[in-house]
């Protein structure tokens, strides 16, 4: 069972709450505050869900500093289907952007589309990032070869062969090894 925070801008309305309800969500409805980030880190939900006329600028750039901070499932339902709001919904990854039907009848579905999008865009934040460190150690290595062929006039291979087994016997990883070297060569200029 996921817990939901609804955030709602109408105090009366009830309907999606019910819905909520009614297909096993633990839900907490609050109305729309200022500071939208210090409720969401208080409460901890699995997912957020709006329900708004128009997003403000100011919640969108709000909610992309939550993805960057602590990253979870929004959903938003809203009666704003502008292309800039909907091109700023997608900037601060919200992960489901429903426009002009609140969709009651599909609340578990679109929660469920929404949990599976943001994990799928978890897991290529994930990669993406994993790539960029090995990328960036990649880099580090061919550094570190370059210095021990310049100072030690190994080979291409004797320098990386020599990386790989200082960084086996220390028990450190080959680009950690590498950043060791560079600091090194750095202290000796």
């Amino acid at each position: 069972m996921l817990n939901v925070l609804l955030i709602e801008s109408d105090r009366d309305n009830t309907l999606l709450e019910n819905s909520l309800k009614g297909q096993g969500f633990k839900c907490l409805k609050i109305l729309s505050q200022p500071n939208i980030l210090a409720v969401i880190k208080e409460v901890a939900p699995d997912i957020v869900i709006f329900n708004l006329d128009t997003p403000p600028p100011k919640l969108l750039a709000d909610l992309q500093t939550l993805n960057q901070q602590a990253a979870m499932p929004v959903v938003m339902f809203a009666n704003d289907g502008n292309s800039d709001t909907i091109n700023q919904a997608i900037k601060a990854q919200i992960s489901a952007y429903i426009i002009d039907s609140l969709g009651h009848l599909r609340i578990g579905s679109i929660i469920n589309v929404a949990v599976a999008r943001f994990k799928h865009q978890q897991t290529l934040n994930n990669a993406l990032e994993e790539a960029r460190a090995k990328l960036e150690d990649r880099k580090q290595i061919d550094r570190a070869k370059a210095i021990l062929m310049k100072t030690q006039n190994f080979t291409e291979d004797e320098a990386y062969h020599t990386l790989r087994k200082l960084a086996m016997d220390r028990n450190i990883t080959l680009g950690e090894m590498a950043k060791n070297v560079i600091a090194m060569s750095e202290l000796f200029k």
